[in-house]
């Protein structure tokens, strides 16, 4: 049996505000096989790039984590030291974020700031060894060698973000997450992002959590799909599942707001807006926007509940969704 490389369980983020305590993730429940690709999906707030950050144990002060654990390759990271958490951060688990831009030091050559990396993990003393090894990071996302003189504003968008790729697999990962690695790029730099992630993830063998908003995107390179709101996880399941036959009602309004074929010029949006985590409404935290919802859902939080063994649903009303299909 497959050992699962990523096990998340119960895990919640606090964070402590002038106008009252928030919690950003309620404990969230995630495992992961080695080579999965898993895409996260949700509107903004929802609770993805705070899943991200938790896992590295990159939460800032107000926040914090307040329970739960994050188990990468047999190690839980919550019960690491500072010390050894910056040591498993790009060994076991890196993290390839949003902004290239704003993630790469504007006056250190590109290869500076690898050399940095991995003398940070006090790995390959060797100078030699250094080069070779940020040499071969670079050829695998499709750079050559001389971009490591380089500075990052001689470089293009697709470039610099393939850098960072570079980056996250310096030290070969088990984990990567990759926080919307294309939201900044044109259409075909994003296709070429993502082939390189592709390949990479597959030299390497490792797990991928990619963090994004293009339902069109993760249809195209993801396993699973995980849908989150308000801090929760609402469905988790593969990705044909996902698009074929969502059945929290959430996921379904994801899945009917894209663009389709057979009705051009008709867009179908969610109505109503995502309640503020300091005023969550009770039981579901969705029901003031769903079309489905009873008394049940406006007093029980409903459990994240496995349907089939590829399937999880947080929802009272799974059995009515599905009659009504």
């Amino acid at each position: 049996m497959t050992q699962p490389v990523l096990t998340v369980n119960n895990l919640q983020v606090t964070y402590f505000t002038e106008a009252g305590r928030v919690r950003a993730l309620d404990g969230v429940n995630l495992t992961l096989n080695p080579g999965e690709k898993l895409g996260l999906v949700g509107e903004s707030g929802s609770g993805k790039s705070t899943m991200a950050l938790a896992m590295m144990r990159m939460i800032k002060p107000p926040g914090r984590i307040e329970g739960g654990s994050v188990v990468v390759d047999g190690v839980d990271l919550t019960k690491l030291n500072d010390e050894e958490m910056r040591e498993a951060r790009l060994s076991r688990i890196s993290y390839i974020p949003q902004g290239a831009m704003n993630s790469l030091n504007p006056v250190m050559r590109i290869g500076a700031q690898m050399r940095d990396a991995i003398k940070a993990h006090k790995l390959a003393p060797d100078a030699d060894d250094i080069e070779k090894r940020i040499n071969a990071a670079l050829v695998s996302v499709d750079l050559k060698p001389t971009v490591a003189k380089m500075y990052p504003h001689e470089l293009s968008g697709g470039m610099k973000q393939r850098v960072c790729i570079a980056i996250g697999i310096l030290l070969h990962p088990k984990l990567i997450i990759a926080d919307e690695p294309t939201s900044a790029l044109d259409v075909v730099t994003q296709r070429q992002v993502m082939q390189t992630l592709d390949s990479v993830q597959k030299q390497l063998g490792a797990a991928i959590i990619l963090i994004g908003h293009d339902m069109g995107l993760m249809a195209q390179f993801v396993d699973k799909v995980a849908v989150m709101y308000t801090g929760r996880l609402m469905e988790l399941s593969t990705v044909q599942d996902m698009f074929t036959n969502p059945q929290h009602p959430y996921a379904v309004a994801l899945i009917k707001s894209l663009p389709n074929l057979n009705q051009r010029g008709v867009f179908h949006g969610i109505p109503g807006l995502a309640p503020a985590l300091l005023r969550l409404p009770p039981g579901c935290s969705f029901h003031p926007r769903c079309p489905i919802a009873q008394d049940i859902c406006k007093a029980q939080v409903p459990p994240l509940e496995a349907k089939t063994p590829t399937r999880f649903v947080a929802c009272h009303l799974v059995e009515k969704i599905k009659n009504e299909k």
